[in-house]
């Protein structure tokens, strides 16, 4: 029994999908670290930062960036702070006039059934956040109380309006709406109208859309300058293209976008060997826009490492007709085929362009023996007779 790979040609075999978290794993080894994940996030780590003050200067966004349970404790201990700290300014002010004894006090008192630090507290509560249960209340005995009445709702309505604030923008911050924004695992390199390209596929899972969509590439190496420097993280910005032109993109459904190696590019002199030696090549692939429902800025990123880049493969669409309406087929999205590419770089494809037709004559034959099978298949047909 003929196996299926002997039956399929190997160019015509899509890989597994590109997402898929069971695809095979070749033999582990030391991979570069990461300027950017595949996830977005940077992979920097701040150490030895001596101005902490700087951070207490933009407490807002300071407050933004925090972790969700370092928020919720401040948060909390804003507010019992507060009311602990104009709790014991009632008493205080309670003590003073006399009110704490009501049988030798003054007759009438500066608040009203305050006669401990407890009952003092919950007087703060309330007038902090105008809950009134009726049994407490300000006098017009106190001039100091009715101030401190005045000064204690303007403090609670600026602690209202900072972590209320505060936690609205961490649940509304622009990176959640960039989850839905989805790269291809892996890049490939082919030809594209007779000339090498690099692409990838990007797409967005929400049928609201991201308006004025760019994308910028860089490429990030190790580099050494002819004085002798090294720079760890060099980046060169490399123009990336699709198919209107431009860095606007329409991203109504998913599309393949594309950089042309040519002399310009970072990539004019990488091989297809180089991929698997090349541990310090890194391109990062930044896709901004504004959200449409919110109008808020966000951005989505990923990278690919050298290994991550398959050369002479393309992807595969995804994008079909049905019923008079175009449908997407996310579970195809990082499937890709092999296609004929010259294992050479750019350079020397530009240089020796005879290169193209060497790959024009390998694929002739392939055509004309699949032309020829075809038609040496035979036609079964069903005559009236057979049907009696």
């Amino acid at each position: 029994m003929l196996s299926r790979k002997g039956i399929i040609p190997e160019e015509y075999v899509l890989t597994r999908l590109a997402e898929d978290p069971a695809e095979p794993r070749y033999r582990a080894r030391e991979r570069k670290a990461r300027f950017v994940s595949k996830n977005g996030n940077c992979n920097v780590a701040h150490k030895n930062i001596r101005e902490q003050g700087r951070f207490l200067q933009d407490v807002f966004t300071t407050l933004v960036d925090l972790k969700w349970p370092y928020t919720l404790l401040i948060f909390t201990m804003s507010f019992l702070c507060s009311w602990l700290l104009f709790a014991m300014v009632w008493w205080l002010i309670a003590f003073a006039h006399g009110d704490l004894a009501p049988g030798e006090g003054a007759a009438v008192p500066c608040v009203t059934s305050i006669h401990s630090f407890s009952s003092a507290f919950l007087f703060s509560i309330e007038v902090q956040v105008t809950i009134g249960f009726g049994g407490r209340m300000v006098t017009e005995e106190c001039p100091l109380a009715i101030l401190i009445l005045i000064v204690q709702n303007i403090v609670g309505l600026m602690i209202n309006a900072i972590m209320l604030g505060c936690i609205f923008m961490k649940t509304a911050q622009a990176h959640r709406r960039a989850e839905t924004l989805i790269f291809s695992k892996h890049a490939v390199i082919a030809l594209r109208h007779g000339r090498l390209c690099f692409m990838l596929r990007v797409g967005d899972l929400r049928k609201s859309m991201i308006i004025s969509a760019t994308i910028h590439m860089q490429v990030v190496r190790k580099t050494t300058s002819p004085e002798g420097e090294v720079v760890p993280l060099h980046q060169v910005d490399i123009p990336m293209e699709n198919g209107v032109g431009g860095n606007s993109i329409f991203l109504v459904a998913p599309l393949i976008i594309y950089h042309v190696i040519d002399a310009n590019s970072p990539l004019y002199d990488l091989a297809p060997c180089d991929l698997h030696h090349h541990q310090d090549l890194e391109i990062i692939v930044i896709l901004e826009g504004v959200v449409e429902t919110t109008g808020i800025t966000t951005q989505a990123r990923t990278s690919y490492l050298a290994d991550e880049i398959l050369w002479g493969q393309r992807f595969v669409p995804i994008v079909t007709e049905e019923d008079g309406r175009y449908s997407v087929d996310y579970s195809k999205f990082g499937n890709t085929i092999k296609v004929p590419t010259p294992l050479c770089t750019a350079r020397q494809l530009e240089e020796d362009p005879s290169l193209l037709d060497v790959l024009t004559l390998a694929r002739g034959p392939l055509r004309k023996r699949s032309v020829a099978v075809a038609k040496a298949k035979p036609k079964f047909s069903i005559s009236p007779d057979s049907l009696s």
